[in-house]
């Protein structure tokens, strides 16, 4: 009986000593586990660190090695500039030795001229005078010697515009384009219907795709020759009757400053005459001289160009007539406008300034003024009036 009380009661306790056994094991293999964890952790952070120091000594290196080269460069650099002072003086000595010999030289003693040179070169003027003479099919032989009166059809629109008719077409339409920024065409049948109080019910709208810049554009054989908007010299050809951009074209030196002082909104100015289409602008190049480009309208090619002594200061617009060009001037204030600058395309020595062609009764400035060589005629636009000059010539 005794010997089955002991058994009973070591059961129990074998049983809490083999427990305690297990948690024991446990515990060390726990144990076991977070040490290799922290060995290897300890091994990468080793190895970060290790890297650090090399990519520090790496820059250091790296950074001795640009500051050097740089000390290079700016030795050489100074090196450089005394060779280029060096040349500089004497480059200035051997220009004042020889202002010397040309001050006790006589100049001509050392200039030749080979007859036979200038001859052709007198050879070549002429025929290239013949060929622009050609080229213009210049039959004009008349000048404009004054300009007679004038007439205000009517007064409509702002400050800036221009009208006009088609000298290249038989029909007696009136186009009418106001602002020096807009897309919007409006043809008239004739002036009389122009002329009507309620006359833009009974115009004909034409939208163009592209707006216009300036009050420079001209019609001419069924086509609006005007400055793009936002561009710096693009010329656009846009078919009226068919309401499509027939071409376009760059015109080279053109749109960097007005055509004229006192018209800053236009850069380029179109013009038709008896020889066809031009170009008007001016150049800083020229110190602002009125430049003359003929254009071929048909293909829209560049045929010539000239530089002209006419200023563009004080100026407010000019116009074409038989291969010459007229600048009309103007105060700031706006007075009486005149024609003081007269260019012969075809004949440089016909250029000279003009003892002024007063315009009449008018006292105002204009936004343009463009010349129809069918009706011999001005089509002016003045403080929002539309004006008509009559001009007087003369036999050249």
């Amino acid at each position: 009986m005794v010997v089955l009380q002991v058994h009973f009661l070591l059961i129990p306790f074998l049983m809490s000593i083999m427990g305690a056994a297990q948690y024991l094991m446990q515990d060390a293999a726990l144990l076991s586990y977070v040490d290799r964890r922290f060995l290897s952790l300890e091994k990468r952070l080793e190895k970060c660190n290790q890297d650090v120091l090399e990519y520090v000594d790496e820059f250091r290196d790296f950074s001795k090695t640009v500051l050097s080269r740089l000390a290079g460069l700016s030795a050489a650099k100074a090196e450089v500039k005394s060779e280029v002072e060096n040349l500089l003086t004497r480059i200035d000595r051997a220009q004042r030795d020889i202002d010397y010999f040309e001050s006790v030289t006589d100049s001509n003693a050392c200039v030749e001229v080979h007859e036979d040179l200038v001859k052709q070169q007198l050879l070549e003027e002429a025929e290239q005078k013949k060929r622009l003479k050609l080229m213009l099919n210049a039959s004009c032989d008349h000048v404009l010697a004054g300009i007679r009166s004038l007439k205000i059809v009517k007064k409509t629109g702002g400050k800036h515009g221009s009208w006009m008719k088609d000298p290249g077409k038989k029909h007696k339409k009136i186009y009418l384009l106001s602002g020096s920024v807009n897309n919007v065409i409006l043809e008239f049948a004739n002036i009389m219907t122009f002329m009507e109080n309620n006359h833009t019910l009974k115009a004909r709208r034409v939208l163009l795709p592209l707006p216009w810049e300036g009050t420079g554009h001209v019609i001419y054989q069924g086509f609006l020759f005007y400055h793009r908007y936002g561009s710096l010299n693009e010329i656009i050809k846009f078919n009226i009757q068919r309401r499509n951009v027939a071409d376009q074209m760059l015109l080279p030196g053109a749109g960097r400053i007005p055509a004229y002082q006192l018209s800053p909104q236009t850069k380029i100015d179109l013009a038709v005459d008896e020889q066809g289409l031009w170009a008007l602008h001016a150049e800083p190049e020229t110190g602002g001289n009125i430049v003359i480009t003929k254009l071929n309208h048909v293909t829209m090619a560049v045929e010539h160009s000239w530089d002209t002594p006419c200023s563009s200061k004080g100026a407010e617009a000019a116009f074409m007539a038989c291969s010459t060009l007229h600048v009309v001037y103007n105060s700031p204030s706006g007075g009486t406008s005149r024609i003081q600058c007269v260019y012969d395309v075809l004949d440089a020595l016909n250029t000279y300034p003009s003892p002024g062609l007063h315009f009449p009764k008018r006292q105002g400035s204009h936004s343009t003024v463009h010349y129809n060589p069918k009706e011999k005629q001005l089509f002016a636009w003045g403080d929002g009036s539309q004006i008509i000059y009559k001009l007087h010539t003369e036999k050249k």
